[in-house]
């Protein structure tokens, strides 16, 4: 009975070394691939101010959907599983954890507590079939700012009707526009026109706003488009509109300013850094707003100086092919509002 028990045993012995054999061995070069492409994944991830950008901005397309780059371990993850690598499994721990650290706040519920300020920021769209219907949605979200890209001229006044009663401030310059419940002084146009682009051209407005915890700047910007093109990602005009919207909020004397706008491109695109090295970003949720079909990036934003934006998300769709987002707004207690400088 012994030898019958022990014989057993070490049958289990070594079937078990086998299958660990087996998963050490199989997949070969194939499993050794998986692991290089996991790696390679993990460090885009991590590095992706290092993916060059001269010539067809490759580093900017890629920030543009660099939350969908962790999509990738999936396929990795089944491969590893069928070719049993474990080297491929254990490299797959990377990319997965580059991603949580880039992401993965994002995913976190919103933060509770007291916030000072609420905003509403959507391109309209210029085809938007029904106006009213839209800013009636969007009053609803009872923001206390709201700010619109692409108004055209014929749809103004269905904007202006609707939103009047709640928001009796408001300014338009070009086809960007600000409705505010509190009082607006110093409304200026925004010179953000890149060289390229025609006279006319008028997408950016500053306003100071007087809230009740003081005087904020606010900016409303719609910058220029991008396309992904046979020779690249052409964003030089975009690129061109950030750097003198990110002029125009670094000699801004106020110290709270929030913008808010179609800025065409991501928080993570370095095509933006000239805003978002110089404001808060949203610290919660994806919020996705463009194409509304289905959603792939954010590229309506709200952005904040000596404040943060603890929660964006969005809205639902409107007539418009951008989704609405809403955000929340906290001020630093050690900021203040100095008064405008310029008088305005």
């Amino acid at each position: 009975m012994g030898g019958v028990v022990a014989e057993r045993r070490g049958r289990g012995a070594d079937g078990g070394v086998r299958r660990i054999a087996r998963w050490r061995g199989a997949g070969g070069a194939r499993g050794r691939v998986l692991a290089l492409l996991a790696l390679v994944t993990a460090a885009v991830l991590t590095f992706h101010s290092a993916v060059p950008d001269a010539g067809g901005r490759l580093g900017s397309l890629v920030e543009a959907f660099l939350p969908w780059l962790g999509l990738a371990v999936a396929p990795l993850l089944v491969a590893a599983l069928v070719r049993r690598s474990a080297v491929a499994l254990v490299a797959l721990l990377l990319p997965a954890l580059a991603w949580l650290g880039q992401f993965g706040g994002l995913l976190l519920p919103a933060q509770s507590g007291a916030h000072h300020l609420t905003v509403v920021q959507h391109n309209v769209g210029d085809e938007n079939p029904d106006p009213a219907g839209t800013a009636a949605a969007l009053a609803a979200a009872a923001p206390d700012l709201v700010a619109l890209e692409e108004v055209t001229p014929s749809a103004l006044p269905a904007y202006q009707a609707v939103l009047a009663s709640r928001y009796p401030h408001h300014a338009v310059e070009g086809t960007v526009g600000l409705w505010s419940k509190y009082p607006l002084t110093g409304v200026r146009r925004l010179d953000i026109k890149p060289a390229a682009i025609g006279e006319g051209w008028s997408r950016g407005l500053r306003a100071a706003v007087r809230t009740p915890e003081g005087e904020i700047a606010v900016y409303v910007a719609h910058l220029p488009s991008v396309r992904i093109r046979p020779s690249g990602f052409a964003s030089q005009l975009r690129d061109e509109s950030a750097r003198l919207l990110g002029a125009a909020v670094a000699a801004e004397p106020v110290d709270r300013v929030v913008l808010l706008g179609d800025l065409n491109g991501t928080v993570d695109d370095r095509g933006l850094a000239p805003l978002t090295s110089r404001m808060a970003v949203p610290r919660r949720g994806f919020a996705l707003s463009w194409p509304a079909s289905f959603p792939v990036a954010r590229i309506d934003q709200v952005l904040a100086r000596s404040g943060a934006v603890p929660e964006i998300r969005t809205l639902p769709a409107t007539g418009s092919d951008h989704l609405p987002v809403v955000a929340r707004i906290t001020w630093d207690p050690a900021t203040g509002s100095r008064p405008d400088s310029r008088g305005r």
